[in-house]
């Protein structure tokens, strides 16, 4: 009786899990959308400027446009233009005007486009002119000695002037540490959350979130961290965007694994939770349990000795 009594405890504690830690995936997802698609539209505001300004002789034009709408989103840390060779002739084969956001705040310009940086051979720009439509890149990692150094993603969309020919492509560069730091902020406050909690007074899960990329490519996650997926059932659900739960080790440790897709990127959200945090909250239930089983072993044995 004892071990279906336990067996009947996983089951429940399992379902519980399954519906806590899902929830806290799917809040974690929704909080990440809302901020990569409050960085599509910002993006998308600017990128209209620019559109609208192509007509003008000067390519300053442009320059004010990317300048114009660029502190109403903070989590975006550049615009750019990269225009098509010769749209301006003044400006020769490579136009890039970038409008970016300094570790001491503001913005400032820069022309980034030349002979070292062909943009016109990097994948966004490939993908933009050949595609025709908007789209997030895959995550990269920039390095120019400067406090820009870092990994990135880029919203990338092509601009048509009025003869339906293409300019440029735009872009806005959206630096991921910030998402690590906003994952970490979510699951403190799951982690303290009492209403949450109420239920697990005497356990504490050290459960963690971090973001993957379709091919198994971790994007944000805690400092201490290192991860990686190579489930093929698991990089399969990722590509497909499901949800579900799964068993691996990650960083040597056996976990559970609840993950689900986020809207408007192939990005996949996963909460990792230690398995032995995953017992934890059925230690005091077992014990409970056992010393009830003892306590009705002990009754029943003094009620036959009196008899």
């Amino acid at each position: 009786m004892f071990f279906v009594s336990l067996w009947a405890i996983y089951l429940g504690e399992k379902s519980e899990a399954y519906a806590r830690y899902m929830g806290i995936k799917n809040v974690s997802s929704e909080r990440v959308a809302k901020i990569v698609r409050g960085a599509e539209m910002s993006a998308n505001n600017i990128f209209d400027d620019v559109n609208n300004n192509l007509d003008s002789p000067s390519p300053d034009a442009t320059i004010a446009a990317l300048k114009g709408k660029a502190d109403l989103n903070l989590d975006v840390r550049g615009y750019f233009a990269a225009f098509v060779p010769n749209y301006f002739t003044e400006k020769g084969i490579w136009f890039e005007p970038y409008i970016y956001q300094p570790e001491s705040g503001g913005f400032e310009f820069r022309q980034v486009g030349s002979a070292r940086h062909n943009y016109m051979k990097s994948p966004w720009y490939i993908q933009a002119k050949e595609s025709g439509h908007s789209f997030w890149s895959d995550p990269y990692y920039y390095y120019d000695g400067t406090s820009m150094s870092g990994h990135y993603c880029t919203f990338a969309k092509p601009v048509f002037d009025s003869k339906g020919e293409l300019a440029c492509v735009c872009g806005a560069d959206m630096k991921l540490e910030f998402l690590a730091r906003e994952l970490e902020w979510v699951d403190e406050t799951n982690k303290n959350n009492k209403v949450l909690n109420k239920y697990k007074p005497f356990t504490k899960s050290d459960f963690y979130t971090a973001i993957f990329s379709s091919d198994g490519t971790c994007i944000a996650h805690p400092a201490e961290k290192n991860l990686s997926i190579t489930n093929k059932e698991l990089l399969q659900d990722m590509s497909q965007k499901k949800s579900g739960v799964i068993d691996m080790d990650i960083d040597g440790e056996p976990c559970m694994l609840y993950y689900g897709p986020i809207e408007f990127v192939n990005w996949t959200i996963i909460v990792i939770v230690p398995r032995q945090d995953f017992f934890k909250p059925m230690l005091p239930t077992a014990i409970t349990l056992l010393v009830m089983v003892i306590i009705g072993m002990i009754i029943v044995w003094l009620i036959c000795k009196k008899f």
